[in-house]
């Protein structure tokens, strides 16, 4: 039988106009997430029901059969086509024949004409039904979120963060300087191999610790605000560092190496500005005297950085599977085999291997996993996927493109990344940076930008970045506040924009600076 399906027509205009008012009624329902008492992923789970109820209704949704296995191939015309094997036999049976109902137009100029516009078709295959929101869902990234969490959740039993972050400690020799270099170091690395919550919870905890046990808990604010800070510049380092770059990188086909080449630098220097501004600001000065040094050195040769190592065994292969995940991630698209398959694919295998470890007892790490944010993940993709449909994106797109002017530049005038930099930071800093980051990356994709744009760039360090200028602007930093409070330290939403305020605005100053000037000029 032939199967043609065309591409939807048009939307109405009221059509537009009503799921733009539930975008953004999704967007101040998640900026009020705490408000609201509810979770991210009943927010969104709730939209996504709504979307996809009204675009059922409003006949916006396509219910065709879905063929995968199909092969690209090029055919004249203006309307895009996803044609079964059946459909392209009936085709080339009909060109080879001569059909008078074939695709050709008497008119050379008319055959001229659509041979400009020819487009990418799928030709073969394998229909299959499945419900209109599981396409929609991104399945390569929930893979990446889920194998990498569940690979570090089991890594960490093995006791090797608390090592490095005592080992930091101890090489301090107590001094309050260097330990804020060391711990601000850590955060970074931590935050670009975990996540930024779990890097901020790990270095956190030690925090306290050793400034108690320092007897310097003086320090313990500044220290955990510039910790939260950093989370989400060491954010910046990887692809796989936060959920933005994951889902900007993967649309703009940005590889591991090349993420981490392009990115590095500006983390280096953003480090040390951010340590040295908070060193200056919060006055925190190096021991003085041998008294005060033979002191804090006594105190740190109390730490023992064996205390977390249940099995030393497992310790070295901890090690071991880290730099091999390290490995791994960075080679995909360069490793046999494993490029076709993709990064989510070496996550969760790397999971499976780490969970052989504890195979007995695999179901308390199942019940570790942050569930909201995988079902936060998939709604959010249901409603773009509708938002796609019912012309939003393209809307969006429309009111962008007037803005940046055109995107289609491979280097982006620099006028344009700073604005949508600026943009991303200032969205990111009130609400959810993951749908900001999705938004724009499907905006960006549908407009043709370049791979090697800077605007892409825009939104990642945008999207980073702008947590920093209030504390529900990202998870970590508000992880850094839940710890302060926990404490007994003073700090409220006014309070920390105050402290925080400087430390944003240079490290997005750099950012705009390093992505216009320094980026294009770097290969890969």
């Amino acid at each position: 039988m032939t199967t043609l399906f065309i591409a939807s027509s048009s939307v109405p205009t009221a059509v537009t106009i009503t799921f733009c008012i539930l975008l953004a009624g999704l967007i101040a329902c998640l900026a009020l997430e705490e408000q609201l008492h509810a979770k991210k992923s009943i927010i969104a789970g709730a939209f996504a029901v709504i979307c996809l109820l009204l675009g059922t209704a409003l006949g916006i949704l396509p219910f065709d059969d879905v063929v995968v296995g199909s092969k690209e191939a090029q055919v004249q015309g203006h309307a895009e086509f996803k044609i079964t094997e059946d459909a392209t036999q009936e085709l080339n049976s009909s060109d080879a024949h001569g059909d008078e109902d074939s695709n050709h137009s008497e008119d050379p100029k008319a055959d001229a004409g659509a041979g400009e516009h020819a487009q990418d078709l799928h030709i073969g295959g394998h229909e299959i039904r499945m419900p209109v929101y599981i396409p929609g869902i991104d399945w390569s990234v929930i893979a990446i979120i889920l194998g990498s969490s569940l690979f570090v959740d089991v890594t960490s039993r093995s006791g090797l963060f608390s090592w490095i972050a005592i080992k930091a400690t101890k090489l301090s020799r107590g001094d309050p300087l260097k330990l804020l270099c060391l711990y601000g170091i850590m955060t970074v690395v931590f935050s670009a191999v975990l996540n930024n919550v779990t890097a901020m919870i790990i270095v956190g905890s030690l925090t306290i610790v050793s400034l108690e046990k320092l007897e310097r808990k003086e320090y313990m604010l500044p220290f955990l605000l510039l910790e939260g800070l950093l989370t989400n510049i060491g954010g910046l380092l990887t692809l796989i560092s936060s959920v933005p770059n994951i889902i900007v990188g993967t649309t703009a086909n940005i590889s591991f190496a090349t993420f981490l080449i392009k990115a590095a630098p500006y983390v280096v220097v953003s480090t040390a500005v951010t340590l040295w501004m908070g060193a200056w600001m919060f006055k925190i000065r190096p021991n003085r005297g041998e008294e005060e040094k033979r002191k804090a050195n006594e105190l740190v040769n109390g730490f023992d950085e064996n205390d977390g190592i249940e099995s030393p065994t497992f310790f070295k292969v901890a090690i071991a599977m880290l730099c091999v995940f390290v490995v791994l991630i960075a080679g995909t698209s360069a490793l046999p085999v494993i490029n076709k398959l993709g990064m989510g694919f070496v996550a969760m295998a790397m999971a499976a291997a780490m969970l052989l470890m504890y195979r007995n007892e695999v179901d308390k790490f199942y019940r570790a996993v942050d569930w909201d944010l995988i079902g936060f993940f998939m709604a959010l993709f249901v409603v773009i996927y509708v938002m796609e449909h019912a012309s939003v994106l393209h809307w969006i797109g429309l009111a962008l493109q007037s803005v940046i002017g055109n995107v289609t530049q491979t280097v982006a005038a620099p006028g344009d990344a700073t604005t949508l930099l600026l943009g991303s930071a200032a969205f990111s800093s009130v609400t959810d940076n993951i749908p900001l980051s999705a938004m724009l990356a499907s905006i960006l994709h549908d407009l043709n930008a370049p791979d090697s744009s800077g605007l892409w760039w825009s939104v990642i360090f945008g999207a980073n970045l702008g947590g920093n200028l209030t504390p529900i602007g990202s998870a970590s930093t508000l992880v850094a506040v839940t710890i302060m409070h926990k404490h007994g330290l003073h700090m409220t939403f006014a309070k920390f924009v105050k402290m925080a305020f400087l430390f944003a605005v240079v490290q997005i100053v750099l950012a705009i600076g390093y992505v216009v000037f320094i980026i294009p000029r770097i290969p890969g």
